[in-house]
């Protein structure tokens, strides 16, 4: 004896529609004094669409006035035969602690793997933290109830006085 299914097409529940999924958005009135809403400006591609942009120009001319103060550079005629070292903009979204937005940052940075040993460098050496190190300091302020604080420092590494020319 074969048995057969009816559906009920009245019964069947249909999918529920919302606005967000038909693309109506509304904002509850109660709450519209309170809600800003700002845009933040992508993270440019390129150069010229970064200069095209006041914020991320004004984080470009924040970068170039700190290498400026610090006399990183100097400005000379390009020796003959001389190996060049490029460099490019960097760009990112800096946040607080809260994940809210905090600043638009601009870096300028050297192309280091453009760079010839024997010619631009000799012996190289980075400072870094390892994660042991990190975990240890971290488990040593949770274990003495310290305070720990994260910092961030504008042009760290352009306060040292190199050994070479390196021309960029």
């Amino acid at each position: 004896m074969a048995s057969t299914l009816t559906l009920d097409v009245a019964a069947v529940p249909h999918p529920m529609v919302t606005r967000a999924c038909v693309g109506m958005f509304k904002l509850n009135p109660r709450y519209a004094a309170t809600a800003t809403t700002t845009m933040i400006s992508p993270i440019p591609r390129t150069v010229n669409q970064a200069l095209k942009d006041p914020n991320w120009h004004s984080a470009m001319q924040l970068e170039f006035d700190a290498l400026l103060d610090n006399n990183t550079w100097e400005l000379i005629p390009r020796p003959p035969s001389t190996h060049m070292v490029s460099g490019k903009w960097i760009f990112c979204h800096k946040y607080k602690e809260d994940s809210t937005f905090d600043r638009y940052k601009a870096r300028w940075v050297v192309c280091g793997f453009t760079q010839c040993v024997g010619i631009d460098y000799g012996d190289t050496y980075s400072p870094i933290v390892k994660p042991a190190m990190v975990r240890t300091v971290l488990t040593l302020a949770a274990q003495h109830r310290w305070h720990v604080h994260q910092l961030d420092v504008n042009n760290a590494f352009f306060h040292g006085i190199p050994d070479e020319q390196v021309h960029a």
